[in-house]
């Protein structure tokens, strides 16, 4: 990637050519986490470590914005207020 001017930004700046997979992934990290309905089938994706589940509940996982897990709950209220707690602003994943 190039270097941004830390003036403000142009088209040029923000040219999509100039963004390998990991800038992208790295935007917003540290400030922003995704909310994201998970069933209990595809936990294991996200979260290898998680204990074996029963299968078809609806739960929330909440995600770095580069995708990393955070953790997994039965209730979106409870990852909202863990995403809040960490100073990280959440946004739904659909």
């Amino acid at each position: 990637m190039t270097n941004l001017n830390p003036s403000p930004l142009t088209p040029a700046d923000l040219d999509p050519a100039d963004f390998a997979p990991a800038d992208l992934a790295a935007l917003g990290e540290g400030h922003i986490a995704y909310v994201r309905p998970i069933r209990s089938d595809e936990v294991r994706r996200f979260f290898p470590q998680a204990p074996e589940l029963l299968p078809g509940l609806d739960l929330f996982a909440l995600l770095s914005a580069s995708g990393a897990p955070i953790m997994l709950a039965d209730s979106r209220d409870v990852v909202l207020a863990n995403a809040v707690a960490q100073d990280l602003q959440p946004v739904s994943l659909h």
